[in-house]
């Protein structure tokens, strides 16, 4: 199996969770939080639809400037309706699902750098990439989306076994 055959399995089965989880946001709570130092449902939502574009944009560039002098920065997906969340989501989950396919494993090995303002936050290989600053950053906010809708006592879908809402997958 291809490096991209392997990752792609598990890719896959984590944006099935994940849209679970996304399913689940309620459009009255966008703007809900549980600390004033917390970001939003909505915005929190929002980055997890937003995140596997970021694997589009790992294994479709050799680099990412957030904040490019002269260019526009960065700016973080903020959905306006359950409608518009699930539609990135699901639009960003089969670009990056095309992206891993047509990879061959040189591409894999390939340098990927972040930088801000033209000045670099890190550079790794891009399985290193996907696997951090991909996948294991979505399932953190997946974890805390979850603790939102907990703590707003909408269903917490089951994941890797069980929730205390739902016996199994």
């Amino acid at each position: 199996m291809s490096i991209g055959q392997v990752f792609l399995y598990e890719f896959t089965q984590e944006m099935a969770g994940t849209r679970k989880t996304l399913e689940r946001v309620p459009e009255g709570k966008f703007s809900w939080k549980p600390h004033d130092k917390s970001g939003t449902m909505g915005w929190l939502a929002g980055h997890v639809a937003d995140l596997p574009h970021w694997g589009t944009i790992t294994m479709s560039t050799e680099a990412l400037d957030i904040d490019p002098p002269g260019g526009p920065a960065y700016t973080p997906f903020i959905p306006r309706s359950s409608q518009e969340l699930m539609e990135c989501f699901d639009r960003n989950v089969a670009e990056a699902q095309k992206a891993i396919t047509v990879a061959d494993d040189a591409a894999w090995s390939k340098p990927w750098s972040l930088l801000k303002n033209e000045q670099t936050i890190f550079t790794v290989p891009r399985i290193v990439c996907m696997r951090s600053f991909v996948m294991n950053h979505l399932i953190h906010h997946r974890a805390q989306l979850g603790v939102y809708l907990r703590m707003n006592d909408i269903p917490v879908p089951a994941l890797y076994g069980p929730s205390a809402d739902e016996s199994g997958m």
